[in-house]
């Protein structure tokens, strides 16, 4: 059942969204591996939205915020993250802009990981994936395969204007 609400702000809501990706893994960033998640994330963004950066960076706290506080800086008003949501003691993603956030958007989560859980059954429970709002931007944290990028990129991309819209109320 649709909400005449919701899609009454869906055509209210601007489409010019800055967005910037970051993507995070060890192995890419020290090597000239490509980022295929990254990549993805990239292509999918530019069809619709404006893209202002694009970094592949360490699995590191202090780096992750470095560079979200930069692309704050520069405009954006969604930053995307693919990697680093594992359970290994390099793992910090979620615990970094879960650190961050004002507010967390929990269905993100919930919803990505019934998904995979359809999908792929009981692995679906190392599956760490947030979303939350800091400084005035959207943050999606999703994990680094590419079939991870294609499902969290699925429950979000046409609700960013109408996100944004709400975040900028």
């Amino acid at each position: 059942m649709k909400s005449k609400t919701t899609e009454k702000h869906r055509m209210e809501a601007s489409r010019m969204i800055k967005c910037c990706v970051i993507t995070l893994s060890d192995t890419i960033s020290k090597s000239q591996n490509k980022d295929g998640s990254g990549q993805h994330i990239l292509e999918r963004l530019s069809q619709r939205y404006e893209v202002l950066d694009y970094r592949i960076i360490s699995d590191d706290r202090e780096i992750l915020k470095t560079t979200i506080e930069d692309m704050i800086g520069k405009g954006s008003d969604v930053i995307f993250t693919t990697g680093g949501t594992g359970i290994g003691s390099r793992d910090v993603t979620i615990e970094t802009v879960t650190s961050l956030f004002e507010k967390e958007l929990i269905g993100f989560g919930e919803i990505f990981r019934l998904k995979t859980y359809e999908e792929l059954g009981s692995p679906a429970i190392l599956t760490r994936t947030t979303s939350g709002v800091y400084k005035n931007n959207l943050i999606f944290s999703m994990p680094g395969s590419q079939n991870a990028v294609k499902l969290g990129l699925s429950l979000v991309i046409d609700e960013l204007p109408h996100l944004t819209k709400h975040l900028k109320e």
